[in-house]
């Protein structure tokens, strides 16, 4: 796996995505209010449009989460997997900081 430095950590504004490309690949980058980053692929597998880093962040029991701004459906930040159709998920990728910036790893 290579690391890809996105943007600064202090850059990034809570509850708000950000998306990057990363080896190729389009992926959602998420802070949420305690600092915890997430980050998933950007393409919201029912409108087939890479629109995830523009969702809306919330919480469903608990688990951080965010709403495609298209149809609405809510992806967990931490799994991927949709939470109104257990069937369909969205890879999620690992997210760290270091030196100050943020780094998403992709295979």
């Amino acid at each position: 796996m290579s690391w890809t430095r996105i943007c600064e950590y202090d850059a990034m504004l809570p509850e708000r995505g950000v998306c990057a490309l990363v080896g190729g690949v389009q992926v959602a980058v998420f802070r949420t209010h305690e600092g915890t980053l997430h980050a998933l692929d950007n393409l919201d597998p029912f409108s087939g449009a890479y629109v995830l880093s523009r969702g809306i962040v919330g919480t469903r029991k608990g688990e951080p989460t965010v709403a495609s701004p298209l149809h609405k459906q809510v992806f967990s930040l931490v799994s991927g997997r949709c939470l109104d159709e257990d069937a369909v998920t969205v890879p999620v990728y690992p997210v760290r900081v270091a030196a100050g910036g943020v780094e998403v790893g992709v295979s």
